[in-house]
């Protein structure tokens, strides 16, 4: 890959086992550290990947998981350094507008719907508890981002069991050479 793979945790940010951590360990790709990851305020996430994103010396990738995937998109309707992103694959997006969603991620609502300004790729499961494959394909649209259904894989996290990846990793690439 010629890009940088900047990645996006979700909510609670990604653990050890993590395909995220993972992939940072194999790939060298760098994690965007947020100040608070139990009370992520959009805001302060926006202003944080805007940070990363600048000093970084080349256009970058993003590898986004949950609520990471509403910071792309919330992030790419305001920013005036999109253009330096190549892609970003948006990896089981959560229904924010659900009405379980816990009181931490209300402030992320309403849903950023707006076409996305590079190429991206939203992947989802059929069992995802966060999100029905009917909305995940809903924000794939809205973002004007390919859809990848996985199956019935839970949230795409480390009790799926993904380790590293492979399938994600591939269709990451995929975005970078288009």
């Amino acid at each position: 890959m010629t890009a940088r793979v900047l990645t996006l945790p979700g909510w609670q940010g990604s653990g050890p086992v993590h395909w995220q951590t993972l992939w940072e360990e194999r790939h060298g790709d760098r994690r965007v550290e947020q100040h608070d990851w139990l009370h992520p305020r959009r805001g302060d996430w926006m202003a944080r990947l805007e940070e990363v994103l600048l000093a970084e010396p080349a256009s970058v990738c993003l590898a986004a998981h949950s609520l990471g995937c509403h910071l792309v998109a919330a992030w790419a309707a305001h920013s005036a350094h999109a253009g330096r992103v190549r892609g970003a694959l948006l990896v089981a997006p959560p229904d924010l507008e659900h009405a379980d969603m816990p009181p931490a991620l209300r402030g992320w609502r309403p849903i950023v719907r707006r076409r996305l300004p590079f190429p991206a790729t939203v992947v989802a499961s059929s069992d995802d508890p966060y999100c029905s494959l009917e909305r995940a394909a809903g924000m794939a649209q809205d973002w004007g981002a390919g859809w990848a259904p996985v199956g019935p894989l839970g949230h795409l996290n480390a009790e799926s069991g993904l380790g590293a990846w492979r399938t994600g990793r591939a269709l990451l690439e995929a975005l970078l050479c288009e």
